[in-house]
């Protein structure tokens, strides 16, 4: 299994002794899988000047970063797309994979929890608001023609039966600690199943797009939305009965319930057990 980690290179609310904007690296491992606990994940974080916001200073960081864990990493994902340039050519010189992603669970809640513990402590700081993230939505983009499920159907399971997921057989896909999410072994994580006799091509396309979410789209509710990357955004299935419309929106009250969390998996078919692809989401606000 590749190792990932996540990775933010961005201010916070702190001011060093010349009044100048502190920045920060932050690197952690991502789980992948539902039995990797938190705790167990590797973490690094070094402060910078604001002189030193560089790709050469982030490479460095990157560089000690890797020197201390247990493995270096395959890929490293980040969302805040106004630092692609930088994070893309430090990591390319080290040849390291980088990619704007939206799956940085383990690294958002970190954040989360600097901003409200760690950061208030430190000599320097400066209280505020700190909005969430927000980028544009770009158009919809059909899948290629071979690839399109036949069948699809909105499905739930019990976050216990999840909790499973490592006794399954899944050709394609990446999980994350139920933890994270916050759930009870008896909550219902709603999902979107299809079926598709390129099963197998279909989940091997997915799995190269970062997976991020499926979503109703607020625009146009006749269509499900399979979203990438950071902000990429595919046509997954079309509603085109009122029956169809309500199963989305009520797909989408259960996410809301689930604080977020859903699946997405595809089969061959009804009557098989093995998954071609099971990939476990969370829609949240990035910090």
């Amino acid at each position: 299994m590749p190792t990932v980690w996540e990775l933010d290179f961005y201010s916070r609310p702190l001011l060093d002794e010349n009044k100048k904007k502190m920045w920060e690296v932050l690197v952690c491992e991502s789980p992948l899988t539902v039995d990797r606990q938190p705790e167990s994940l590797f973490r690094y974080a070094e402060f910078c000047s604001s002189a030193e916001v560089n790709s050469v200073r982030l490479r460095g960081v990157i560089e000690a970063a890797i020197a201390q864990a247990p493995s270096p990493p395959d890929k490293i994902r980040f969302f805040r797309q106004a630092m692609n340039n930088m994070i893309t050519k430090a990591c390319n010189e080290l040849g390291i994979d980088a990619q704007l992603s939206q799956r940085t669970f383990v690294l958002n809640q970190w954040l989360r929890q600097r901003l409200h513990e760690v950061y208030p402590a430190m000599p320097g700081f400066q209280p505020g608001t700190n909005p969430s993230v927000s980028f544009a939505k770009t158009p919809p983009q059909p899948l290629p023609d071979a690839l399109l499920g036949e069948k699809w159907q909105f499905v739930t399971l019990p976050a216990s039966d999840l909790a499973e997921m490592n006794e399954w057989s899944i050709d394609f896909g990446e999980a994350f600690p139920l933890g994270l999410a916050g759930l009870a072994p008896e909550a219902q994580v709603p999902g979107v199943l299809i079926f598709s006799a390129r099963a197998t091509p279909l989940a091997a396309w997915m799995s190269g797009l970062e997976v991020a979410g499926v979503k109703l789209d607020s625009d146009y509710p006749t269509r499900l939305l399979l979203e990438t990357g950071l902000n990429d955004r595919w046509n997954l299935a079309s509603l085109a009965s009122t029956q169809a419309q309500k199963e989305a929106q009520t797909f989408e009250v259960a996410k809301q319930q689930a604080n977020g969390m859903h699946f997405l998996a595809v089969q061959a078919d009804p009557s098989t057990e093995a998954f071609a692809g099971f990939w476990l989401l969370q829609a949240v606000n990035l910090a």
